[in-house]
């Protein structure tokens, strides 16, 4: 798989020509995100700054607002389709409350594996998701980064068994799948902006939530929440957006500069998540002092079964073909 992601990275550098091209005015990129520099997203970020400036001579300015500088991940999405922000890291549940297809790469256990998640991202559907996405709200989606999961994390008990998550309050962003899949496991899901998890989860006025393994680490949660379960329920990706605004100040070398950096910082990105998910789990362990559990998953896949049936019968036709392909292409 991922000689696949080499060989489509590399094809795009052997088509780009881009050495001596002619281009257009300095742009500069704000490019934000809500965690820190040094975390995940950051790792993606930078290899783009480094190629978007490298591919266009310069001609691209590339700053890194980490933290939520430029805006924050659940007001991002807007931001971009008024054209008010460059470009932000959105993960897929933020964007679909906007997209409502893009719902499909949130629906509990819908890939199989990381390779799986990498072949959906990199093949067909990966495709038909940026041109229906920019069609629908004028947002680009440059790349989808490398895969990781959501671990769930909880101050009051380790989770062996669906049972223990019974009566636990349990932030969730606001997304209807993902409170529907919490529900169906047992738990009472609160839906909450990303800005105020840190915060609740200090206060103690939620008992947990979930997170990509990496954002726990960074965003220090293992100070607030002792037991880490894994379940690998929510699979997904590091997606960089940018607006219609920014893309339309770019000549064409220029955004091809861009659509090359961004792919091949994400097939970077790509090796980097594959090969670190377990050696973060294992760091929350060890240097976090989290207790770990790891509860037999049939009677979670067994409820995420009906939550994805359920949302493929109430979103018709087009959804259920996306999600028909994303099950082909485990095959």
């Amino acid at each position: 798989m991922l000689d696949f992601v080499r060989r489509t990275a590399a094809g795009i550098v052997c088509s780009a020509g881009l050495v001596g091209a002619a281009y257009a005015d300095d742009v500069v990129m704000n490019l934000g995100w809500a965690t820190p520099l040094d975390g995940d997203y950051g790792v993606l970020a930078k290899k783009f700054e480094e190629l978007a400036e490298e591919y266009s001579n310069g001609t691209i300015d590339v700053k890194l607002r980490c933290c939520a500088q430029i805006a924050t991940e659940d007001d991002a999405f807007k931001a971009l389709q008024l054209g008010t922000v460059d470009g932000y890291f959105i993960s897929q549940n933020n964007v679909s409350p906007h997209w409502d297809l893009m719902d499909v790469f949130v629906l509990p256990y819908i890939f199989q594996s990381g390779d799986h998640l990498v072949e959906v991202a990199t093949g067909p559907v990966g495709d038909l998701i940026k041109s229906k996405l920019q069609e629908a709200t004028g947002v680009h989606l440059l790349t989808f980064g490398g895969p990781g999961y959501r671990d769930f994390f909880n101050s009051e008990r380790p989770i062996n068994s669906m049972a223990d998550m019974e009566g636990l309050k349990i932030r969730v962003p606001k997304n209807e799948v993902m409170l529907a899949t919490f529900e169906a496991f047992g738990a009472e899901p609160v839906p909450l902006a990303w800005s105020e998890t840190p915060t609740a989860l200090q206060t103690r006025t939620i008992d947990g939530g979930d997170n990509g393994t990496s954002v726990i680490q960074e965003m220090k949660f293992f100070e607030f929440a002792e037991h880490l379960t894994i379940l690998d329920h929510f699979a997904g990706f590091a997606p960089v957006l940018a607006s219609d605004r920014f893309m339309s100040k770019l000549d064409d070398a220029q955004r091809e500069a861009v659509l090359r950096a961004a792919t091949e910082a994400g097939a970077y990105h790509t090796e980097i998540k594959l090969a670190e998910i377990e050696g973060v789990r294992e760091w929350l362990a060890n240097e976090g002092g989290m207790k770990v559990t790891r509860p037999d998953r049939a009677p979670f896949i067994e409820a995420a079964q009906k939550v994805q049936q359920e949302f493929a019968a109430d979103r018709g036709p087009e959804f259920l073909e996306l999600v028909n392909a994303i099950q082909a292409a485990a095959e």
